[in-house]
């Protein structure tokens, strides 16, 4: 059988967010690796606009962090604006900066400040966090009174949390308890900090994450989804996100995910994205889908409706794209399809997306990406293939573009095996596009797989079909309509 085949573990990415509130982060780190499917879809995500390195990263499964910067404290010889990365400290440059916090004056803030500015570089990262108290003072500061130095020492953290050595954010595992007590911040800034200084540290390391689950992460961050700022919501779907991602998310980490409020507020926050807000629903889009993939019983999800709601989401998606669709769109299609096409995968789903007009919106949203985001092309091309595996006879009516054979030739014939596979009515359709003379090039495809799909696709037209000869054939190709 065709349909509903299992794909092999991918790439993936997903998609640093081209909205707003991305603008507010520095570096490649904004955007985030999305791991490869366990289940029915392989993990191939594309690359909407951004660097090589963003591209690399999500094709190498590496999970990445996020940086938030604001306001950056100036130094000398440096643009307003400019993304400048400071020199490595001295050991006693370094000594210096501490001893310069520790003293009671009044410059303790400005000291911050200087710390803060010299923990961007790595080298004086590590050299910060070997001195002796280091971070005992950087830890009383953040849970100071003063709101004001607080926030400094939250954004000195936050420098800390960002490092790729191991060692500098497994120094940070003393202030995880008081990163998750101060959720409740006094601003939204300083929650904010917080969310992603966790959503950083729980990627860094399995001790990081053990030491946070029995505190109650996940209780602690599910409070939090009621949230009415999107700032906060778009930082808990971060920090969940990057949990969900760890190898022992199956067993630890989605149980507990599934036990609380946290699936029906997904569902709700992910539906209603254009509205309550794009980057909240993103993030949560993608949870959603890691949930989905690697998790054997989708029980709780399909009980809440999660089929009928995202083919409905889609359709509201594809409606937006004839008008002024929002920036960023495609970065919430994308998790949309992959967990839409997840749950269809599974047994005695597939009669909960019957809805034809689904198919409208999915060549919809092909013809609209097609050329800018192509990415999103094996990711509709997957969804049609589990619709079309086995959906009842007759439902299929749509053609399948022939501009998709020439970047997804093998999931594009797939889809069209599962459609020729319903009987004669559907191999006539199929033959009056018509479809050998696009179909005759692609056996010399250096692609096997393609190649393959492409002779069982021959096969099942001339089964059904025994009036199409090779004298027909050549009767097509000298209609030249390929």
């Amino acid at each position: 059988m065709w349909g509903r085949r299992r794909g092999r573990r991918g790439g993936r990415s997903a998609e640093e967010l081209r909205v707003r509130r991305r603008e507010r982060e520095a570096g490649p780190a904004g955007s985030r690796a999305r791991p490869g499917v366990c289940g029915a879809r392989p993990g191939v995500c594309g690359v909407p606009v951004g660097a090589r390195a963003r591209k690399a990263r999500r094709q190498e499964q590496l999970v990445s962090k996020r940086l938030l910067r604001e306001d950056s404290t100036p130094q000398e010889g440096a643009q307003d604006g400019a993304d400048v990365v400071p020199d490595p400290l001295s050991e006693d440059e370094v000594l210096e900066l501490l001893r310069g916090v520790q003293r009671g004056s009044e410059d303790r803030k400005r000291s911050l400040g200087r710390l803060r500015w010299a923990l961007q570089n790595e080298d004086t990262q590590q050299k910060f966090v070997r001195l002796d108290g280091s971070m005992r003072t950087l830890t009383g500061l953040f849970t100071s009174s003063l709101a004001d130095l607080q926030l400094e020492a939250a954004r000195c953290l936050h420098e800390l949390s960002h490092s790729s050595v191991p060692s500098v954010a497994e120094a940070c595992l003393p202030v995880t308890s008081y990163l998750l007590t101060y959720l409740s911040g006094h601003s939204l800034e300083f929650t904010e900090l917080c969310l992603y200084t966790l959503g950083n540290l729980v990627v860094e390391s399995e001790a990081v994450r053990k030491q946070l689950l029995p505190q109650g992460i996940i209780p602690v961050l599910a409070s939090c989804i009621q949230s009415p700022h999107e700032a906060v919501l778009e930082g808990v779907g971060y920090v969940l996100s990057q949990l969900l991602q760890a190898k022992e998310a199956p067993t630890e980490i989605i149980p507990l995910v599934l036990d609380s409020v946290f699936p029906q507020h997904m569902l709700r926050l992910v539906c209603s994205g254009l509205k309550a807000g794009m980057g909240a629903a993103v993030e949560f889009a993608w949870c959603l889908h890691y949930i989905i993939c690697r998790h054997k019983d989708n029980v709780v999800l399909l009980a809440l409706g999660a089929v009928p709601a995202l083919t409905s989401l889609l359709l509201d998606l594809a409606s937006q794209i004839p008008q002024d669709a929002p920036e960023g769109l495609e970065l919430l299609v994308c998790p949309v399809l992959r967990c839409l096409s997840n749950l269809l995968a599974q047994t005695g789903c597939q009669g909960q997306a019957q809805d034809g007009r689904l198919l409208v919106a999915l060549f919809l949203i092909l013809q609209c990406f097609l050329q800018q985001h192509p990415f999103l092309i094996q990711e509709c091309l997957w969804l049609l293939n589990n619709l079309t595996g086995e959906c009842p006879t007759g439902w299929w009516s749509l053609p399948i573009e022939h501009s998709l054979l020439a970047p997804s030739p093998s999931q594009a014939l797939t889809v069209l095996c599962n459609v020729a596979e319903k009987g004669v009515t559907q191999c006539q359709r199929l033959l009056q596009q018509p479809l050998l003379p696009r179909l005759l090039p692609l056996l010399t495809l250096p692609d096997p797989e393609a190649v393959g799909q492409c002779l069982e696709l021959l096969h099942l037209l001339f089964l059904h079909c025994p009036q199409v000869t090779a004298g027909r054939v050549q009767d097509y190709e000298g209609d030249g309509e390929c």
